[in-house]
């Protein structure tokens, strides 16, 4: 898939603190974009979901996705 832009800041931080929020169950990727405050377009949120897989705040699984990051233990 060849990447047309990236997300900015905003938009990552904006899917973090929906995904903080909503951190007691799993959320399925439709769940999250009628929780966000603002449209995202899928491939954005995609690569956001990628990015934050990576760097460890969330875990995908069968179930959804789950926040999992503590940053007040660091």
């Amino acid at each position: 898939m060849k990447i047309k832009s990236y997300p900015t800041l905003r938009t990552i931080r904006m899917v973090e603190r929906t995904l903080e929020r909503n951190s007691k169950t799993p959320i399925s990727v439709a769940s999250l974009k009628k929780k966000l405050p603002k449209k995202v377009n899928h491939n954005t949120l995609v690569q956001i979901l990628e990015y934050l897989e990576e760097s460890r705040k969330i875990s995908v699984s069968l179930k959804g996705i789950r926040w999992i990051h503590n940053a007040k233990g660091i």
